[in-house]
């Protein structure tokens, strides 16, 4: 006898759908985030310094939210889809980084923030499929 999940596909297209909606909110959320800091650089007597920090901290935040929508359209598996809504989220950013840096080379930093991009991806994945029993 099969059970219920052996039935159902791992994949479904309202999995894909909320997977680009959750990843398309993550870019939002960057994109305020990032419009928000190049204001305060720009008007006020702060640093780029610290934009390590908020770049890190945006992605994680914003991965949590694609992973979370992911999770939530998933019968189970949760943090898997979480993480692959955090690295399509990379995924993107790096061709982005690529295509308007001609330099662009990836450092430990990039690496770091990649990561971080999955891992949060999956905690927004843990998240968003316990959320919904």
């Amino acid at each position: 006898m099969t059970t219920k999940s052996e039935k159902q596909p791992i994949f479904s297209k309202n999995l894909a759908k909320h997977l680009c909606i959750g990843v398309l909110m993550a870019y939002a959320i960057t994109s305020i985030a990032f419009l928000g800091y190049a204001m305060l650089i720009t008007y006020t007597n702060v640093s780029e310094g610290s934009l390590p920090a908020v770049v890190a901290i945006t992605t994680v935040i914003s991965v949590m939210v694609a992973g979370f929508d992911a999770a939530r359209a998933a019968e189970n598996r949760g943090w898997m889809w979480g993480m692959v809504a955090g690295a399509v989220y990379v995924v993107i950013m790096a061709a982005i980084m690529i295509a308007a840096l001609p330099g662009f080379a990836a450092d430990m930093r990039t690496v770091m923030v990649f990561a971080l991009g999955i891992a949060g991806g999956g905690l927004g994945g843990i998240l968003g499929i316990n959320t919904k029993r």
